[in-house]
C-alpha cells in the first residue's frame, strides 16, 4: 500500500502555499522525514514537570489567552502570521511550565479541539496513518492542501477525541458538506478508532481500527451508513496491502485537568479542552 499511496500523492499537482489558501501554518521547511522509529524522536525535546505552586496563576493566564485568540480565529483558522507567532509562544510557554508527570498516560477522557496549527482533519488517525503510509512531507502536504481546497464547500464542525482507560482512542469530526446546485448540507460525523500504546511519559503510537460515518441528517442515507458492514476496517485493510499497520507517534508534553496539548510527526500541534 505504501507504495500504491506514494505513486497516487506523486500524481497529484502541485500546490503553491500562500498566506490564506491553506488552513495549515507555513513556518515549517522541514523535508522528509525517514520511516518513524521510536528512537528517531528519543535524545529531543522531551516533556518536563512544573512543580512550582506559584506558577498556576501564569499557567491560566496562558491559557486565557490561548483561549481567546483561537475563539476569535477559529480554532486558528484564519490567523494572521502575527496571530500564528503569538499562538505558537503560548503552546511554547504551556509546555515548558506542563504540571503532569507523564503526561502521555494521563490523557484518559473526553476532549474537544480548541486550536490547531495545522487543517482541523490532521487530528484524526485516519489522516495522521496517511502521512505515516506515505512517509513523504511535501508529497503529504501537497496531497493534504488539495483536499482541504477541494473540500472547502464543506465546514469542519465540533472535533472530539475520546481516550478510554484501555488507551483506546476515538476521534469524531463532525462534518456538514454542500451539495452542488441545491440549497442542501449533508451532516454526519467521521468517526475513526485507534489503539494507542504509551511508550514513554510523552509519547503514544497510534494504530488505526477502523473508520466510519454516523449520524447524517438524511434519513435513509442515515440508515444506509449505520449498517456496520459499511465501516472500514483501515487497519486489516494496511494489513493486507501493506503487511503492516502504520505506527503513527503522538507527542503529549502537556496536561491538565482541563486542557491537553498534542504533536504529530511533523510536530503541529492541536490544543484540546476538555468536554
Amino acid at each position: 500500500m505504501k507504495t500504491l499511496l506514494t505513486s497516487a500523492f506523486q500524481m497529484l499537482p502541485t500546490t503553491t502555499t500562500t498566506t490564506g489558501s491553506s488552513k495549515r501554518w507555513a513556518f515549517d521547511t522541514d523535508s522528509a522525514p525517514s520511516d518513524y522509529d521510536f528512537q528517531d524522536l528519543t535524545g529531543e525535546k522531551s516533556a518536563t514537570v512544573d512543580e512550582n505552586e506559584e506558577d498556576a496563576s501564569i499557567r491560566d493566564a496562558l491559557k486565557r489567552e490561548l483561549l481567546l485568540l483561537s475563539s476569535v480565529t477559529n480554532r486558528g483558522e484564519y490567523c494572521s502570521k502575527d496571530e500564528q507567532n503569538i499562538l505558537v509562544d503560548l503552546v511554547a510557554q504551556l509546555e515548558a511550565l506542563n504540571p503532569t508527570a507523564s503526561p502521555a498516560r494521563n490523557c484518559q477522557g473526553e476532549w474537544d479541539l480548541c486550536l490547531s496549527s495545522t487543517q482541523f482533519f490532521r487530528s484524526s488517525p485516519f489522516f495522521q496513518s496517511l502521512r505515516v503510509a506515505v512517509n513523504d512531507k511535501a508529497l503529504i502536504n501537497n496531497g493534504f492542501d488539495l483536499h482541504d481546497r477541494a473540500s472547502t464547500p464543506s465546514r469542519v464542525g465540533r472535533v472530539r477525541q475520546t481516550i478510554d482507560d484501555n488507551n483506546l482512542l476515538t476521534s469524531s469530526v463532525d462534518l456538514q458538506v454542500g451539495v452542488p446546485l441545491l440549497p442542501l448540507r449533508v451532516e454526519g460525523t467521521v468517526v475513526t478508532t485507534a489503539t494507542m500504546k504509551v511508550v514513554s511519559d510523552d509519547l503514544a503510537e497510534l494504530q488505526i481500527v477502523k473508520t466510519q460515518v454516523r449520524g447524517s441528517n438524511i434519513p435513509f442515507l442515515n440508515e444506509y451508513l449505520e449498517d456496520p458492514r459499511l465501516d472500514m476496517p483501515m487497519g486489516d485493510l494496511y494489513q493486507m496491502f501493506n503487511g503492516k499497520v502504520p505506527v503513527v507517534p503522538v507527542k503529549t508534553y502537556y496536561v491538565d485537568e482541563g486542557m491537553r496539548i498534542a504533536r504529530d510527526i511533523d510536530d503541529n500541534f492541536f490544543v484540546f479542552t476538555r468536554a
